[in-house]
C-alpha cells in the first residue's frame, strides 16, 4: 500500500506533539507567564507528573530521566513536587475541573507505591479534580504486587508499559534486558487490577532488527491483548543523547528498511483489526482511542495522540511541560535547579514560548493533518505550501479539493513531513529531528 520515496523523507522532522515544537522554546517565557497563564485557566484542566527517574537507563531512551540509585535523591525531588502542585493549585480557579491525570517519565514506579499514594493525596487536597481519569507510564521489570494494589484502589484504568522488543539480542543492543515472563506478569498484574485499556510500547529500526524479529514481536503483543500499541521509530541522536553511543551505529537498518519495517507493521496490526491511529499508533475498536477516531474527536499534544479534549494541559515535575491556548511553557530540566526554585516558593517554569494567532491556527493544520489526515486551509496558507506540495501530489500522496488538504492512505507515512510544510520555523530551523519513519 505504500510506496518509498527517500528523496521526500530525507529531511528530519518534528513528531508535532506541540506547535511550535519545543526547539522554539527561549528563556523569555518562565515564572511569570506560567503563573498568568495558570490564573486564567477555565473549563476542563488535564494534569501531567513526570518522575524523572528509572531503575535502570536503557541506552536508546530520550526522555530527561537519571537512576533512581539514591534515597535522598529521590526524596528531595518528591518534597519539591509536593510543593509544586500545592503553589500552583492556589493558582486555579476552583470553577476548573481536573478531568485526567497522567504520570509519566522516566518510569513512575521508580518511586515507591507509598510515594504514589501520598502524590494522589496531593492532589486531591490542592487540585480540583472531578472524577478524573488516571494513566500511568510503567517499567515491567520493577512492577510488583504492591504497585498492583496501589493502582486498583486509586482506579487506574490506563496504562503503558515500556516493551521495545521482546528479542533477547536486540534488548542486549539497547540496554534494555526485560525477559518475556515479566512482561506477562505485568500484563496479568495489571488486568487484575483494573486497567482497562493496556498500552505496549514497541520500536523498529533497532540496531540488526529483521522484519522475522519484528513480526515476532508484534505477534506476542497481539497474543498478550494489548488495547494499544505505539510502534516508533528508533532515533538514534547520540550528538544530542550520549549515552545512545553504547549502541553499535554500524548495525542500524537503513532508511529504506526502517521504511518496510513501518510498512509490515502497519499492515499486519490493521489487518489484525486494530485501527491506525495516524500511521504509527494502533487501537483495539471500542478503546476510547479507536473510539475517538471513529467521533472525529482525536487531539495531539506532549502525550501523543490523545482522546483528551481538554484545551489546557499543566506540567509538573522537573522538564514538564504545560500547553496553554496562547502559551507553552516547560517547567528547569535540571533537577537540582528544579529544587532550588521550588525551595524559595517560586513556580519553575524556565522556558517556553508565547502562541500567536498565526501559531495557533498553523499548529491546528498540523494537528488535523496527524490526527484526521485532512485539513481545511486559509487561502493563504494554502498559497504558502502549495509549491512545497507538489512532489507529494504529483505522486498521488495528497490532493487539494477546494480549501481541502487531504493526505491519501498511500501518503501516511509521510504525513510529518507533509505537516512540517505549514511549520513556517522549521524552514530555518538548525534544530536535528528524528527521521519521519
Amino acid at each position: 500500500m505504500w510506496t518509498y520515496y527517500p528523496e521526500l523523507l530525507e529531511t528530519p522532522v518534528p513528531r508535532y506533539t506541540s506547535f511550535p515544537t519545543a526547539a522554539e522554546f527561549k528563556g523569555d517565557v518562565g515564572a511569570v507567564e506560567a503563573d498568568g497563564a495558570l490564573r486564567a485557566a477555565t473549563g476542563d484542566l488535564s494534569l501531567y507528573l513526570h518522575i524523572p527517574f528509572c531503575e535502570k537507563i536503557c541506552w536508546y531512551c530520550g526522555c530527561n530521566t537519571s537512576a533512581a540509585n539514591k534515597t535522598h535523591r529521590l526524596s528531595n525531588y518528591l518534597d519539591s513536587l509536593h510543593r509544586e502542585i500545592a503553589i500552583t493549585g492556589v493558582r486555579i480557579d476552583r470553577r476548573t475541573a481536573v478531568r485526567r491525570v497522567a504520570f509519566g517519565g522516566g518510569s513512575p514506579n521508580a518511586i515507591s507505591p507509598i510515594d504514589f499514594l501520598r502524590l494522589i493525596d496531593a492532589l486531591t487536597l490542592h487540585m480540583p479534580l472531578e472524577n478524573p481519569d488516571w494513566s500511568i507510564e510503567l517499567d515491567p521489570r520493577t512492577l510488583t504486587p504492591d504497585w498492583g494494589q496501589v493502582l486498583g484502589a486509586v482506579g487506574v484504568r490506563y496504562a503503558s508499559l515500556g516493551v521495545q522488543t521482546f528479542d533477547p539480542a536486540l534488548q542486549a543492543a539497547i540496554g534494555r534486558i526485560q525477559p518475556d515472563a515479566d512482561l506477562a506478569r505485568a500484563t496479568q498484574l495489571l488486568r487484575e487490577n483494573g486497567i482497562s485499556s493496556l498500552n505496549f510500547d514497541l520500536m523498529y529500526g533497532l540496531p540488526g532488527q529483521t522484519l522475522t524479529q519484528l513480526e515476532a514481536s508484534l505477534k506476542r503483543t497481539l497474543e498478550l491483548g494489548a488495547d494499544r500499541i505505539a510502534l516508533f521509530g528508533y532515533a538514534h541522536v547520540p550528538h544530542m543523547l550520549p549515552r545512545q553511543r553504547r549502541i553499535d551505529a554500524s548495525n542500524l537498518p537503513d532508511q529504506a528498511e526502517r521504511f518496510e519495517m513501518a510498512r509490515f507493521g502497519y499492515e499486519l496490526l490493521t489487518g489484525a483489526g486494530y485501527v491506525p491511529v495516524g500511521f504509527d499508533h494502533f487501537a483495539r475498536p471500542g478503546d476510547p482511542m479507536a473510539e475517538a477516531v471513529r467521533r472525529g474527536t482525536l487531539r495531539r499534544n506532549f502525550q501523543g495522540f490523545t482522546d483528551d479534549q481538554g484545551e489546557v494541559l499543566v506540567g509538573l515535575g522537573a522538564s514538564a511541560i504545560g500547553c496553554f491556548p496562547d502559551l507553552l511553557v516547560q517547567n528547569e530540566k535540571n533537577a537540582g535547579r528544579y529544587r532550588m526554585l521550588l525551595s524559595q516558593d517560586r513556580l519553575p517554569a524556565a522556558l517556553g514560548v508565547r502562541r500567536s494567532r498565526d501559531d495557533q491556527r498553523r499548529g491546528a493544520v498540523i494537528e488535523a493533518l496527524l490526527c484526521f489526515g485532512a485539513a481545511s486551509l486559509d487561502p493563504d496558507l494554502a498559497a504558502e505550501a502549495a509549491p512545497r506540495l507538489v512532489p507529494f501530489v504529483e505522486r498521488g500522496l495528497a490532493s487539494f479539493e477546494g480549501d481541502t488538504l487531504t493526505i491519501a492512505p498511500g501518503g501516511l507515512p509521510y504525513a510529518r513531513t507533509i505537516a512540517a510544510m505549514f511549520d513556517p520555523y522549521r524552514q530555518d530551523s538548525l534544530h536535528r529531528f528524528s527521521s519521519a519513519v
